[in-house]
């Protein structure tokens, strides 16, 4: 029988349940196997480790631009000004002296029949399996006025760095009575509950700082993930600071205009003095290159082995895949990477993988010492993964100690996830 998940093993998440996989040591001596990865996130960098530490003889090439990741969990609390930027930023040593090859290039074109990735600088990476975990990347065309250019004004924030840092400015220059406007889209979407702990911290900082100032989140679903624990602790925090207009009182945005700062919905017009605006998304630009997204904009996988249902010997990983019920986080992408490598192990040697038990949890932090939890299983059931039995969430009744220590955990969840990935 399989252990529910507790406070204590919550802390760990993905971590633990995914490097349980009992994970072949040896491979057929006439092949060592060429993996490339493509994307250095959670999900990239676990698999590429997870890799090499199975089998130090396989050639594991990581192919990621960016030579510092900036990690989105936590990157809410940089732009409340609780956290600095460089503590979410993680490099690629520790990798590379373990004997991954780190390309920091981005990858530009893969050949699947040759099974080959081009790369900027032209050069090009043989592999017999490929994995991509290139995240999200931003939908435009389904929300008319916002691009790249619209972003620098209406900033998303949604990958970290840059966009964070703007944020942050924006709201330390708005005057004291402004409002902050949230533009949350319809899932699927990275990290679900994430804009509803952005709108807790931001009320946190205003409140601080800019008391007679308001948040607005117009939202494009009547219904999200940890609800009630959310808007139970709006109130015993907030008061009526935050406001949210949700899909069936017109919360949801359907254009922009970037010059004037305005935020169209179905029922009105908003203008408000910082407009963070988090688009739709989809999978990673290179998942469509590879032919690996369908119509939805993401990449159907089997969930046993991670491969893509379109393009054999590729697999996806992460936030650009379909996976079902387990939502697109952190916690679920480093999971993802190490039970796809248990997979393509075996694989490599001609033998079927072991089925994969995911076991995620997110954390939310909605003030400084005040947080909450939601921790699930997860296994492969038909084309999709399906939660199972054993996951806990935090109760809504819980007392300020329980809150308290769960953001204790949060901190500590992300030391170790991070300690795992990078080093």
């Amino acid at each position: 029988m399989n252990a529910p998940v507790t406070r204590r093993n919550a802390v760990l998440g993905i971590t633990a349940a995914a490097t349980s996989f009992a994970v072949p040591s040896i491979l057929r001596a006439q092949s060592a196997g060429r993996i490339v990865v493509i994307g250095g996130g959670f999900g990239g960098a676990a698999c590429a480790r997870a890799l090499k530490r199975a089998q130090a003889g396989l050639q594991v090439t990581l192919i990621e631009p960016n030579k510092t990741f900036t990690s989105c969990p936590f990157s809410n609390e940089v732009i409340a000004g609780l956290r600095e930027i460089d503590a979410q930023q993680f490099g690629y040593d520790r990798l590379a002296a373990e004997g991954i090859t780190v390309a920091a290039q981005a990858a530009t074109a893969v050949d699947a029949q040759k099974r080959s990735v081009t790369a900027a600088d032209g050069a090009t990476f043989a592999y017999d399996r490929l994995v991509l975990s290139p995240g999200i990347d931003f939908h435009f065309e389904a929300l008319p006025g916002y691009d790249d250019a619209a972003s620098e004004k209406m900033p998303h924030a949604w990958k970290a760095g840059a966009q964070t840092l703007l944020l942050r400015r924006q709201l330390e220059a708005m005057a004291d009575g402004g409002t902050v406007a949230i533009a949350i889209p319809a899932n699927p979407s990275r990290c679900p509950p994430a804009p509803y702990e952005r709108a807790s911290l931001i009320a946190h900082y205003l409140k601080t700082n800019k008391p007679r100032s308001k948040v607005l989140v117009l939202d494009a679903k009547d219904g999200f993930s940890q609800q009630r624990l959310f808007e139970k602790a709006w109130k015993e925090l907030y008061g009526d600071m935050i406001e949210r207009v949700a899909l069936s009182q017109g919360g949801r945005v359907t254009s922009v205009d970037p010059a004037t700062r305005t935020i169209i919905t179905e029922f009105g017009n908003y203008t408000p003095d910082v407009a963070n605006v988090i688009p739709p998304q989809r999978a990673g630009r290179i998942a469509a290159i590879a032919g690996a997204t369908d119509a939805t904009g993401w990449c159907p996988i089997d969930p046993v082995t991670f491969e893509s249902k379109l393009v054999k010997n590729i697999h996806v990983i992460g936030d650009a895949c379909l996976g079902g019920g387990i939502p697109k986080s952190a916690s679920a992408a480093s999971g993802q990477g190490k039970a796809c490598a248990a997979a393509i192990v075996p694989l490599l040697a001609g033998r079927a993988p072991e089925m994969p038990r995911l076991t995620g949890v997110c954390y939310n932090t909605v003030a400084p010492g005040y947080g909450f939890s939601l921790a699930g299983n997860y296994q492969p059931k038909g084309d999709i993964f399906a939660e199972v039995e054993g996951g806990a969430t935090s109760p809504v009744d819980a007392p300020r100690e329980l809150r308290a220590r769960e953001a204790t955990e949060a901190e500590r969840w992300f030391q170790t996830i991070t300690a795992d990935t990078f080093g």
